[in-house]
């Protein structure tokens, strides 16, 4: 899989990514929007080319609030995240060409009022979603939301992965329509943050077409 054409879809408005794009966007809008005065602090994991974040961050009046990180390994991925942080003059968004599953990328960034999982949840295996969310109470405050995304293909792990964020004390904001073609996901975190575990690898980022062809769906 070539991660960098990957996001070539998000151009074409006609495409499923294109739609996720906009409901994710709006969630990371209204997240923005109902978070305390004061400064703010956002990580995102595999954060591709980082349009979920960037392209909304722009046009934000509360952009100059936000401290951002965006981890991602492709370093083409990054190139244009970082092109685009610096051409909107975000200036306090931190764009990392790193391993994003390691919990020490986010070290001295948490617990942080947003933290975005997009694009990851239909890439890894069922017992890494469930380390990711686990990882998800230690690296969001109390308070602060979640933003995730999963395909509803099957096997629909969407049901699984809000009853694992619930369980830990996380409440459903939002959640898309099961008809949309897509998954995204809202969570809020309804109590204190969990210590961050050193040395803690969330996840091995498989690829879902990998996955597809072990489910044999």
């Amino acid at each position: 899989m070539d991660w960098r054409t990957w996001h070539d879809a998000y151009d074409r408005p006609d495409t499923w990514m294109a739609r996720r794009l906009l409901a994710v966007q709006a969630q990371v809008r209204a997240a923005l929007d109902g978070s305390p005065p004061g400064r703010l602090r956002v990580v995102s994991l595999c954060a591709g080319q980082g349009r979920d974040l960037l392209e909304v961050l722009a046009g934000h009046p509360r952009r100059d609030d936000v401290t951002a990180r965006l981890v991602e390994l492709d370093p083409r991925n990054t190139a244009f995240a970082e092109e685009s942080a610096r051409s909107a003059g975000l200036h306090q968004v931190e764009v990392v060409t790193a391993d994003a599953s390691l919990v020490d990328e986010y070290a001295d960034m948490v617990p942080a009022d947003l933290v975005l999982v997009c694009g990851v949840f239909g890439n890894i295996t069922d017992a890494d979603i469930e380390r990711t969310i686990a990882s998800c109470a230690e690296l969001c405050r109390n308070g602060g939301t979640v933003v995730w995304t999963r395909h509803r293909g099957a096997p629909d792990r969407v049901p699984v992965i809000c009853e694992r964020f619930e369980r830990l004390g996380f409440e459903r904001r939002w959640l898309s329509d099961p008809e949309a073609g897509y998954g995204v996901g809202v969570h809020r975190s309804t109590r204190e943050p969990q210590p961050l575990t050193p040395g803690t690898r969330m996840f091995t980022f498989v690829g879902y077409d990998v996955l597809r062809q072990a489910q044999g769906t």
